[in-house]
């Protein structure tokens, strides 16, 4: 008889090849009034859960998870909680695809066709979600983001590995540094994944080393997430292709809600990109988002865009997760 001293039941599904395992039992009550309270109480509290589900042996060191939560706000269905390999993100697009799918398909939400709408209150803000619903099938998933803006256009920063780079700081849902592939000589192929990672890291820390990122109106979001490598489409039928390497080297396999929301505003903003006019971001295992800016809105004293991002996701597993008295690796560990 196996003696238990902890079960957790998930649901397992993918965006795009990205991963988004969601807890579906074991999360406490959890304590705070907004969901960035909500956030700061399970990193302080409670972070044993997310080493759990997210390092080996039951995860890997590109894992990445959601807290269903209460709503906060009226217009909020859910609140949510995103989790990784290195802590707690501001918010994740292909998440709020992700689970968009799937609280549609197994009828945790009333469902109508031929969308259902689904609110999510998020760390970075409210999320409107709408999920294609035709009685039958849960398909493609449209999310209206929190307002995107540049923070800092042309950051010159120096790598140990690839010299100089340039590239802009752009929130998306979450800050990052947007910078072209090809001024370090790569390209958004699975190949040169190592490289990019190298790339990802290395431009992360350098931004980090020389300005620190500071969202105008929520101090709770100044965090620099990762970096997003843009390059030439590696497919037909997409006009970009990009790579998100975020918390602790963590490789993004889809073109990455949030980033493809950045990239959007950066494009308008710099006069790149029409109203309405769409975008389609691919990843680095060739999956795509359409993207476009449906407004123009200021952030504070800066300039912003309100996206909307589409694209679709897949159930991939239902799973119990048990911790056995005698286990020597109760929150796991990773080895790259």
């Amino acid at each position: 008889m196996l003696n238990l001293s902890r079960t957790l039941h998930t649901i397992d599904a993918h965006t795009g090849g990205e991963p988004l395992r969601i807890l579906a039992s074991g999360l406490p009550a959890v304590p705070g009034a907004t969901i960035l309270h909500k956030r700061a109480w399970l990193q302080l509290h409670r972070d044993d859960l997310r080493r759990f589900l997210m390092n080996e042996p039951r995860g890997h060191a590109d894992m990445y998870g959601a807290y269903l939560l209460p709503p906060v706000t009226p217009a909020a269905d859910f609140g949510v909680v995103f989790i990784h390999n290195e802590g707690y993100s501001d918010m994740c697009g292909h998440g709020i695809i992700a689970l968009g799918k799937v609280l549609v398909k197994l009828g945790h939400v009333e469902r109508s066709s031929p969308v259902t709408r689904i609110g999510f209150d998020t760390p970075a803000g409210f999320i409107e979600a709408h999920v294609e619903w035709d009685g039958t099938r849960a398909g493609a998933v449209t999310f209206r983001n929190v307002p995107s803006f540049i923070l800092l256009r042309d950051l010159e920063v120096d790598t140990p590995g690839f010299g100089r780079l340039v590239g802009d700081v752009v929130f998306g849902g979450a800050f990052y540094y947007y910078v072209d592939g090809r001024q370090a000589g790569l390209e958004i192929r699975p190949e040169q994944v190592r490289q990019l990672i190298q790339l990802g890291a290395e431009a992360k820390a350098a931004v980090k080393a020389k300005v620190q990122v500071r969202h105008p109106l929520e101090p709770g979001l100044d965090q620099l997430y990762g970096t997003i490598i843009d390059g030439a489409p590696n497919r037909d039928g997409v006009d970009q292709s990009n790579v998100c390497i975020f918390a602790d080297r963590e490789v993004d396999r889809s073109p990455t809600g949030t980033g493809s929301s950045g990239r959007a505003a950066q494009l308008f903003l710099r006069g790149r990109l029409g109203l309405n006019e769409p975008l389609v971001n691919g990843s680095i295992v060739g999956s795509a988002f359409s993207v476009r800016v449906t407004q123009a809105v200021r952030v504070g004293d800066l300039d912003g865009a309100v996206t909307e991002v589409t694209g679709t996701a897949h159930v991939s597993g239902f799973n119990q997760w048990v911790l056995e008295e005698s286990d020597p690796f109760p929150t796991g560990f990773f080895l790259r």
